[in-house]
């Protein structure tokens, strides 16, 4: 305006105005004088307002009417000139806006009569123009007569004012909205309150409007009145119309003002009341077509759409839709849904080509699409209009595939139409154009010999729309082959992008808000502004969600049929763009999917990709040579499947496909979730047909072992199979930029697949398919930062693998799990693993899990894996360790030497290097792990080895003892610290030692169990070092601790070797392989365990000798003396020579610790007892008894805790005393249960050994010291049984020739010596003993006598037969008898001697010591020569004497309590037995022989008659009579007249029968009578001897008459002269006796004799009868008168 308004631009306007007046008049000077005059005073008129206004140009405007009226008459005249001119003057004024009102309408008015004349009219048009755009003074009436003007100018006949015209009119309609929109924008800061329309009652009910909105208003109401073909309101004076250009004008009306409408209820009326119905009205016909139905069948004519209209109304459509669908939302409802329809197959080509490309117009709007789908699609009992878009261009697609395009000329003038070959090829030729020969390809689609080319519509994104911009059309266009195709193909491509672009866009704003959000929230400082936050927050929360509603169901609604269509459309494509377009589509809808979580659409899409890979799968058949021209095959191999059928084809669209694929998994990993199986799945196909394998790190490569010839491979993609390797490697690298939750989705999917790979390689060691496992370890390799999140699946699935029957399936897990494992150790973590210890023992847990798999290579790959794990990772293992060591430690026997070898190897590595660096607690996993292979059977060597391990480790624990301890007692007081916490107790084994100890009980357990190891070499090397490492450093056990040493691991250890051995094999074992001799010693288990038991219990008994200072403080010593007593006991039970033997051994070696001394000064030497030690057999005799009791401790110099400083505890002699008797106890048992008999006797019986036997006695002089002070009766009989059973024991045939003694030397066997040592030891200790001790000799004489009985009567063993070593040759003999007789008359002398010392004693006297001994005797002495040995006898006999003569002073002295009684008899009848023996000399004994035999009778006499018989007042009667009677008989001579050896006997024994005679003489002269005692005695031997005479006498008597004239013997003679005499000699003596003396009796016996003398007279022998004669002299004396009452000669 400033142009206008500044003062040159007015003075040029006054010129001009001046000078146009001044033309005007010159003009119409002639023909048109008023209007000259009006020029003129218009000049006037102008100059005037110049001159009187400062403001020129309002003044001009002001008196517009008047300075216009010149022209506007020039435009009367009609002139063609002056019209001109005129036209051209108001148009300078209008462009200077001096125009008023009244003057435009004057204008207008006067343009109208130039209309109705046809003038001018192009002029006129401008004039419009002009007056319309430079102001707004035109309005109402004088504005619709202008726009009536143009529409009548459109209208004529002439082609360019028409034309001119019409672009006026769209002018004209912009220049009115254009008013009304400034209009709006001056008014926009008043607010003003809308009054409502009511209704539809008055359609000019527009009062509310303002002028220039008004007329607006108007103007569009007509336009569809005469759209619709009814007279318009305010446009008056229409002449004509055409529906075409009604719908153009309409459509830029909508097109470029929708604000109007938006804003204006009064529009919004307009555009539903009347646009809509209008359209709706206009669309029938094309709705009610159908193509090819004949019009005669149906009753009223249809009529044909119509194409300028239909095409135009789309376009409406199209805009109204675009811009006005928030106000129309049922009608465009209704607009799509017409839409849809004309889609269909039945409608014209056209018609669906236009509609098509409405469609498209819409595709590329996705907010729009987003708005429909809120509307409709989202809405209750609403026609799903999104899902009906997308369903019927795929609808549209598939139709245009099965019905070839009929009637279009492109097909139709295809000279191949004159082949033979059918329709079906046309289509096939009709995209190759021949240059030079050669064939190129036109992209296309080809579906089931459809043939559709594709054609370049438009560029992507953009829908620019071929047929609905012909608006010059009137007929329907033909529309080219593959047009609609193509224009549907790019709705769908724009459909996917925009829709995905839209909400991926939003999600993207969404999140981020979200997050700052959320930032901001937790970040802000204060509380109120945190409520405010956390409000917006949930706002955007809310919004969010409904957002994700709308594009959930945006997706839901489309993705079928976008699926179905792409699907079809990728199977029929013949272009790599093409499928390549396709291929991103379902990609993005894949990712979209994925990322809104719709998890059946996103599979869906994927299958589909995945589909079109293995779409060439059939077979070989499919690929046919027309088809192969666009389809080339790249490689062909077996399909991956149980049973592989037939081959695969991969062509060049399925390697698109594939890279799809790989795509989709490397940017949108992260949203693929489940579908990451389909993915994978498809790729591995791909990577099995390909051919490519694992290699390290899992990364495939190419490289195929021979799978049959059916794998071919074109160089094309030979060279691409590294890039595909490595794009595969990459996808799974990609794998550590996706979040956790899509990790773990990647890590499932490949899982499974694996499954199904593991699955199908069941069964069949065919190569499988190792793409998951590959890829798994691929993938954990790169997610290494964040390992934890995936290991459990990860190794889990592997662990899997790792058991599978497949080797190289299982190979492949183990190389995968193992290099993970390595590689997780080995990786930088952040923090590093020393200060992660969770992750460390995550990292290391499946190896200890491999434990598990059975296959032995698996097992081989986890030790190794461990091996390098320790080689180089060895120091820092820390916490790992137990897990390690657990794999060592899980080598089972039954899995070959080479595993255990193996394992083996680690452990010694550990042991060797690791020690010091691992944590100390786990030592005792170390410790068990090196037993654990001990007790491995595969290899000995192992076995041994291990031991030697066990023995450096504790060596270790010896060295770093002190830091060990502090270390396990730290970890301790931690441990039981989280216990407390938690209220657990705290259990480990053996608790509650302290750890440190524990560790060594743990030791000495894993040591104990390998002493029961069923090899006897290990069990040897395993007790050796068992107990040299308690006898090395067991000083460093806390003394509370013993006590478990000695309960949980000796005395267990004690428990299994004696069940063990109790229950070992008897059967011979041969001698093994050959090359091994074995001794016949350990020829069987049972040997072999003995020699265990051996091993075991003296090594327990020497820790209980040199450790007894330590054992006997702590509390429960005297039970755990039984328990070992116990096992002594049972072991000197067993029944083998070695073991019970070796017991004994051990029980001496226990026996001879001796109770510390109470004197400080010398704590270490016990007193020496004083018990002559007999030499024990071989190797028993160790250490003798009298030695100092020194500790023996390797370790001595170093015992801190028990320096020799403080005395040694002393403990309770009582509790010592029980120990002692629970010694004597065990002593006692074992001796009764060896030498009790068994009760039946075979070759197996077992019968214990000599050395045996006198261990155990051996035993018992040392035992006695320690219990003498408590031992009594009842033990003294005890042990005598013992020591009886054990002198009655045998000799096995084979031992006898070293044991026994040759029969001719009388030699004690060692036996034999230590039973009389004891019961020596024992009469010692009585002698010395207190008075109540002595009690017990009876008892030991009782014994001793028992032995005695030995040298005639053998002992009986059981019911054994044992042949008699003098009768036995040595082999014949299962068993051969003692030679006793030595021991017996050892025992003999015993006695005596013993007697001797205490024959006054009490307990002798009283208990019949005397009568004992007497009657013991008796035996031999009544054998004589019938004794086994001659030395018997004799011995018997001077004991006896001995004896007597200590006995008898004594058996005087008590003879009045009469304790001595029974003895008489008892002697008596020994006297007589021995005197007067039944047994018969030998033959050959020789007369010197028989004197001193005789000679020995002779002493006996003399005894009784110098001990006996002068003592008979003290003796009872009967004795004595008995004494009489005897010596009566020994003194006869002739006891029988025959001449037999017995005779010959009694005739050598001459000088015995003088003795008696004599001594009985002796006693019946006995004057000196002192006591009536002797008086009887004498009266006693008198009639004793009177009555031998009258025997022998009559003996005599009769032998001489019998002889007749033979002589009779000499001694019989001798015997009747002895006779003779003697009756003389009493006669005289009785003489002599004082008369009172001499019994009655006596004289009458005396007197008896006479009549037997007389009948002698006869006899022949000189001798006698002179002797007679001698003895009848003394008779005169009783030559007297009978008296008549002669008292007797008693008083």
């Amino acid at each position: 305006m400033s142009g206008t308004n500044s003062p040159e631009a007015i003075k040029k306007l006054l010129e001009n105005m001046q000078s146009d007046l001044r033309a005007l008049s010159l003009e119409c000077k002639k023909k048109f004088p008023p209007v000259k005059e009006a020029a003129e005073s218009g000049i006037i008129k102008v100059k005037t307002i110049a001159a009187r206004n400062t403001e020129i140009l309002a003044a001009l405007k002001e008196n517009s009417s008047e300075v216009v009226q010149p022209f506007l008459m020039g435009c009367g005249t009609k002139e063609p000139k002056i019209t001109q001119l005129c036209l051209a003057a108001i148009q300078r004024l209008m462009s200077h806006e001096v125009v008023s009102e009244t003057a435009a309408g004057n204008i207008i008015n006067m343009l109208w009569q130039l209309m109705e004349n046809s003038l001018e009219e192009l002029k006129l048009l401008q004039t419009v123009l002009v007056l319309l755009t430079t102001n707004t003074v035109v309005h109402d009436e004088v504005l619709s007569k202008a726009i009536v003007l143009c529409f009548r100018l459109h209208f004529t006949k002439d082609n360019i004012t028409n034309n001119t015209a019409a672009a006026t009119v769209r002018q004209v309609v912009t220049v009115v909205f254009e008013r009304m929109v400034a209009e709006d924008e001056r008014h926009r800061d008043v607010v003003e309150q809308p009054v409502l329309v009511q209704g539809n009652s008055n359609r000019r009910s527009v009062s509310t409007l303002k002028p220039c909105a008004k007329d607006a208003y108007m103007l569009f109401q007509d336009l569809c009145q005469l759209v619709n073909a009814d007279a318009p309101y305010w446009l008056v004076g229409m002449t004509e119309m055409t529906r075409t250009f009604g719908l153009e004008l309409l459509e830029s009306v909508l097109n470029d003002f929708p604000q109007v409408f938006l804003q204006h209820q009064e529009f919004s009326f307009l555009l539903k009341e009347r646009v809509c119905p209008l359209v709706i009205k206009l669309f029938s016909p094309n709705i009610k077509f159908r193509q090819g139905s004949s019009t005669s069948s149906s009753p009223a004519p249809v009529e044909k759409p119509y194409f300028p209209i239909c095409m135009r109304l789309l376009r409406v459509v199209s805009v109204l839709i675009k811009q006005f669908y928030s106000l129309l939302v049922t009608e465009c409802e209704i607009f799509l849904s017409l839409l849809v329809k004309f889609l269909d197959g039945d409608k014209p080509q056209w018609l669906r080509a236009v509609a098509v490309e409405s469609i498209h117009r819409l595709c590329v709007q996705p907010q729009l699409l987003r708005s429909f789908c809120q509307s409709y699609d989202m809405k209750q009992h609403s026609t799903k209009v999104f899902r009906d878009i997308v369903n019927a261009l795929g609808s549209f697609i598939q139709s245009l595939f099965l019905v070839p395009p009929t009637g279009n000329p492109a097909t139709t003038n295809q000279p191949g139409n004159n082949n033979s070959v059918g329709p079906v090829s046309a289509p096939a030729n009709s995209g190759m154009l021949g240059i030079g020969g050669g064939v190129t390809l036109l992209p296309a689609f080809e579906y089931r010999g459809t043939w559709i080319p594709i054609l370049t519509v438009t560029v992507q994104g953009s829908a620019k729309a071929t047929y609905l911009e012909m608006l010059d059309k009137v007929e329907p266009p033909t529309i080219p082959e593959g047009y609609a195709m193509s224009v549907a193909f790019h709705c769908l491509l724009d459909l996917v992008r925009g829709i995905t672009s839209m909400i991926e866009g939003e999600l993207g704003e969404v999140e981020t808000e979200c997050q700052t959000t959320t930032t901001e929230a937790v970040s802000s400082p204060t509380q109120s502004s945190e409520q405010q936050e956390l409000q917006s927050t949930s706002d955007q929360m809310d919004k969010a969600i409904v957002s994700r509603a709308v594009w959930e169901e945006m997706v839901n609604a489309c993705w079928c049929g976008l699926l179905a269509a792409l699907s079809l459309l990728l199977d029929a494509s013949t272009d790599e763009a093409a499928t390549e377009n396709i291929l991103k589509a379902e990609l993005t809808m894949a990712a979209l999917c994925g990322r809104l979580g719709l998890v059946t659409s996103r599979d869906a899409f994927i299958t589909a990709i995945c589909k079109a890979y293995s779409i060439q799968g059939q077979s070989v058949m499919m690929i046919s040579p027309s088809s192969e021209s666009h389809q080339q095959v790249v490689a062909v191999g077996q399909p991956l499947a149980v049973q592989p059928q037939g081959t695969v084809m991969l062509t060049s669209k399925n390697i698109q496909c594939m890279r799809t694929l790989l795509n989709l998994a490397h940017c949108h990993g992260a949203v693929l979730g489940t579908s990451w199986q389909l993915v994978l799945a498809t790729l591995q196909h791909l990577v099995w047909i390909l051919g490519l394998k694992p290699s390290s790190g899992g990364a495939l490569k190419p490289g195929r072992a021979v799978e049959g010839p059916s794998t071919v491979l074109t160089t094309a993609v030979m060279t691409d199979l590294p890039v595909i390797s490595n794009i595969l490697s990459r996808l799974f690298e990609s794998s550590q930029y996706l979040d956790d939750v899509s990790l773990h989705h990647l890590i499932n999917a490949l899982c499974s697949l694996s499954l199904e790979a593991m699955d199908m390689a069941y069964g069949n060691n065919k190569e499988p398919s190792l793409f998951a496992v590959a890829k798994l370890l691929e993938t954990g390799l790169v997610n290494m930062h964040r390992i934890e999140i995936l290991w459990r699946p990860l190794t889990g699935h592997l662990l899997e693998v790792c058991q599978h029957p497949n080797s190289r399936m299982r190979e492949w897990g183990a190389e995968a799990l193992t290099s993970l494992i390595k590689a997780g150790l080995t990786f930088n973590h952040d923090p590093p693993l020393s200060q992660n210890q969770r992750l460390q023992l995550l990292l290391l847990n499946p190896l200890k899990d491999m434990s598990s798999v059975n296959h032995p290579d698996i097992r081989l790959k986890q030790l190794e894996c461990v091996l390098q794990i320790l080689q180089s990772q060895g120091d820092s293992l820390g916490p790992g360790w137990p897990l390690v060591l657990g794999v060592m430690g899980a080598i089972r026997n039954d899995q070959g030497e080479s595993l255990i070898r193996t394992a083996f190897q680690c452990l010694q590595l550990v042991v060797t290097d690791f020690l010091p660096t691992m944590p100390c607690t786990c030592l005792l996993i170390v410790v068990d792990v090196a037993g654990s292979f001990g007790l491995h059977n595969q290899e000995l060597n192992i076995s041994l080895t291990s031991i030697g391990l066990l023995w450096n480790i504790s060596d270790y624990f010896f060295q770093r003892g002190e830091t060990i301890e502090k270390e396990l007692n730290n970890e301790e007081a931690a441990q039981q610290k989280q216990a407390e916490e938690k209220g657990l107790v705290l259990n480990r084994p053996f608790h509650p030692a302290p750890p440190f100890d524990c560790l060594w009980l743990c030791l000495y357990a894993k040591l104990g169990e390998l002493c029961v190891d069923p090899r006897p070499a290990v069990r040897k090397s395993a007790g050796q070092t068992l107990f040299s490492t308690i006898g090395a450093h067991g000083t460093l056990l806390q003394p509370s601790t013993w006590h478990t040493v000695i309960w949980k691991v000796l005395f267990h250890l004690l428990d299994r070797v004696r069940e063990s051995s109790t229950t070992a094999d008897k059967e011979k074992i041969e001698s093994g392989g050959g090359n091994i001799l074995i001794h016949h010693s350990r020829d069987t288990a049972e040997k072999q365990w003995a020699e265990t038991w051996v091993l075991t219990l003296a090594g327990v008994a020497r820790i209980f000798n040199t450790r007894r200072y330590l054992l006997q403080p702590l509390g429960d010593f005297s039970r755990a003396w039984d328990v070992l007593l116990d096992h002594i006991q049972s072991a000197a039970l067993s029944k083998n020579n070695e073991v019970s033997l070796a017991a004994l051994k051990s029980f001496q070696e226990i026996l001879q610790i001796v109770t510390p001394v109470r004197d400080s000064d010398k704590p270490e030497t016990p007193p020496a007892v004083n018990v002559p030690v007999p030499v024990l057999l071989g190797s028993i005799s160790g250490p003798g008894l009298n030695r100092p009791f020194v500790r023996t401790d390797s370790s001595g110099d170093r015992l801190g805790r028990y320096s020799s400083s403080e005395p040694p505890v002393v403990t309770d002699e009582l509790e010592d005393l029980n120990l002692w008797w629970a010694a004597w106890n065990t002593w006692y048992r074992v001796g009764s249960e060896s030498t009790k008999p068994p009760i039946t006797f075979d070759k197996l019986t077992f019968i214990p050994s000599q050395p045996f036997l006198t261990a155990l006695i051996q035993i018992f002089p040392a035992l006695y010291q320690h219990i003498k002070t408590g031992f009594n009766m009842d033990d003294l009989q005890k042990l005598g049984v013992i020591l009886h059973s054990a002198v009655s024991v045998p000799i096995s045939s084979d031992a006898s020739p070293f044991i026994l003694p040759s029969y001719t030397e009388a030699v004690l066997t060692s036996l034999q010596e230590a039973v009389l040592t004891a019961l020596d030891v024992l009469q010692k200790a009585i002698c010395i003993g207190p008075e109540n001790m002595q009690i017990m000799y009876p008892a030991i004489f009782g014994q001793l006598l028992a032995f005695v009985e030995f040298s005639c009567k053998p002992p009986q063993y059981g019911q054994l037969e044992t042949k008699h070593i003098a009768n036995a040759k040595y082999n014949q003999a299962e068993w051969v008898a003692l030679n006793y007789v030595p021991f017996a008359e050892r025992s003999l002398e015993v006695v005596v001697d013993l007697y001797q010392k205490t024959a006054c004693h009490k307990a002798v006297v009283n208990e019949k010591v005397l009568q004992n001994i007497i009657k013991t005797l008796r035996v031999p002495l009544s054998l004589k020569y019938a004794c086994p040995s001659e030395s018997t006898w004799k011995l018997a006999v001077s004991s006896l004497l001995k004896v007597l003569s200590i006995g008898l002073p004594v058996a005087r002295q008590h003879a009045s309590s009469g304790k001595f009684d029974s003895m008489w008899p008892e002697l008596a009848n020994t006297f007589e037995d021995f005197l007067f023996t039944k047994s018969i000399p030998p033959d050959n004994l020789s007369i010197q022989e028989f004197q001193r035999n005789e000679s020995i009778d002779v002493e006996v006499v003399q005894l009784i008659s110098t001990e006996i018989l002068p003592y008979a007042n003290f003796i009872p009667k009967e004795f004595v009579g008995q004494i009489m009677t005897m010596l009566n008989k020994g003194s006869i001579h002739s006891q029988s007249s025959s001449f037999t050896e017995a005779e010959i006997d009694i005739r050598l024994r001459e000088e015995f029968s003088k003795m008696c005679f004599e001594t009985l003489l002796q006693f019946s002269f006995s004057n000196k009578v002192t006591t009536p005692q002797e008086g009887y005695i004498s009266r006693m031997a008198l009639s004793v001897l009177l009555k031998r005479s009258q025997d022998v006498l009559h003996r005599y008597i009769e032998d001489e008459r019998l002889s007749g004239k033979c002589p009779l013997p000499r001694q019989q003679v001798t015997e009747i002269i002895f006779v003779l005499k003697a009756v003389s000699t009493l006669i005289d003596s009785l003489k002599k006796t004082q008369p009172e003396n001499v019994d009655g009796n006596t004289w009458a016996q005396v007197i008896a004799l006479y009549p037997t003398l007389v009948e002698c007279i006869t006899c022949s022998s000189s001798e006698v009868c002179s002797a007679l004669k001698e003895a009848l002299v003394p008779f005169k004396d009783f030559m007297q008168p009978p008296a008549s009452k002669v008292q007797n000669g008693e008083s």
